[in-house]
């Protein structure tokens, strides 16, 4: 009986026990995932959470009734792997595999910023990127009398990119509709020389900021958070005064993979950003936020890397050459508040494109342009993730690579 480990019951490791217990033979080959969390969160949800849109039991469930039969699930925590032993090693005893598909994620590191976290989060700093950060801020949201609301990236990259803008965005509906938007003044402050991630999306999208009134500051390279004075600094010495802070940290890959070492400087593997096979071990695969490719770190991305993954997989174990087949392909909702949202589709070399999806001149939602719609469909997504993602069921129409059909390049 050969072994294959998924490391991580997240939404990257999910989907490819799903998909791959119904590709293996079970009389050859013992298929086990490891985590050493109980609860399964949806990722996206947490944007929500803020603002009362989703409540706690939207955005979790346990893991073990998310592992699909015939998955051995041991929850445990994982010191490091050694893959020159080809094994898992925990703080007692360790674990053979064959194959190895590394899922561990990203996490947050605002410790790696100078004041951004000490013995705790303060009591104005806040992050929406953990299930916990996000329920601390919807509290203290439904108190807040108003004031200076700085929404900060400290670097790239980090989960779904737009993520910060929609929070910005979002916020501006919510104080809008709780009668205190001008007791509000929302300030935008990015890395990155414009607010969005891709040239097209800035040009195309960067009239939302002035339409909604949110100010913004480019080019910030933060140096501390200052909590006493109430400012974020960058090393350039430019000063952003806040009454309450949303920072998105640093994010890294999982400290098992520093442990192991096999990251790169943030922990992220390196990955073949094609076949998702890692660059320094044939038979390890990575997916998801673990991986360096120079992907979107979003749930779409994941899923269109494990199809892609699953046939190598299978491909690898049969002694055959593997496909080198995944572009990078992203779509992604774009929340702009007041019930509407855009939708952009691009990969590793094609910019986010206009025109419809997923049926090509037909839609029903449409790219690079604001409508409800769009924001029903990332409303919707919450099903399909829990109902149709996890379990490795294709979603209709809906193409791992991307497709140019009834779209054209934006401007």
């Amino acid at each position: 009986m050969k072994n294959l480990v998924i490391l991580g019951a997240g939404s990257a490791g999910t989907m490819m026990a799903s998909h791959l217990t119904k590709k293996l033979s079970h009389k050859e080959w013992k298929l086990t995932i490891l985590d050493q969390q109980k609860e399964h969160y949806y990722q996206p949800g947490f944007l929500f959470l803020p603002f009362d849109t989703y409540t706690e039991k939207d955005v979790v469930k346990p893991i073990d009734h998310l592992i699909p039969k015939g998955v051995e699930y041991i929850n445990k925590k994982v010191e490091k792997i050694e893959p020159e032993n080809n094994q898992i090693v925990f703080e007692e005893g360790s674990m053979p595999y064959d194959v190895l598909i590394v899922a561990t994620g990203s996490r947050i590191a605002p410790e790696e910023i100078e004041g951004m976290k000490g013995s705790g989060w303060h009591k104005d700093v806040f992050d929406f990127y953990t299930f916990k950060g996000a329920v601390n801020l919807r509290n203290f949201l439904r108190k807040w009398q108003g004031g200076k609301m700085v929404v900060h990236i400290t670097e790239m990259p980090i989960k779904c990119p737009v993520a910060p803008l929609e929070f910005s965005f979002l916020a501006d509906s919510f104080f809008k509709e709780k009668n205190m938007r001008e007791k509000v003044d929302i300030t935008y402050v990015t890395p990155l020389s414009g607010a969005f991630t891709k040239p097209t999306s800035s040009q195309k999208l960067g009239y939302l900021l002035e339409e909604k009134n949110i100010n913004i500051v480019p080019d910030f390279n933060i140096m501390e958070v200052d909590n006493d004075g109430k400012k974020i600094v960058s090393y350039d010495g430019i000063e952003v005064d806040y009454d309450v802070l949303v920072t998105v940290p640093t994010n890294m890959g999982d400290d098992v993979i520093l442990r192991s070492g096999i990251g790169d400087d943030l922990n992220f593997v390196p990955t073949h950003k094609h076949t998702l096979q890692s660059k320094n071990h044939e038979n390890v695969f990575v997916i998801g936020d673990a991986t360096d490719v120079p992907a979107s770190k979003a749930g779409s991305v994941a899923h269109f890397e494990a199809e892609t993954l699953t046939d190598n997989i299978m491909r690898f174990i049969a002694g055959e050459q593997l496909k080198e087949e995944f572009d990078g392909h992203s779509n992604c909702f774009i929340e702009t508040g007041n019930n509407k949202a855009m939708l952009i589709d691009f990969n590793y070399t094609q910019e986010p494109v206009e025109g419809t999806f997923p049926i090509a001149g037909v839609g029903p939602l449409r790219l690079l342009k604001e409508s409800k719609m769009n924001h029903w469909g990332k409303l919707a997504f919450r099903w399909i993730y829990w109902n149709m993602l996890l379990k490795g069921i294709p979603i209709p129409m809906v193409s791992r690579n991307m497709k140019t059909a009834g779209k054209k390049i934006a401007g």
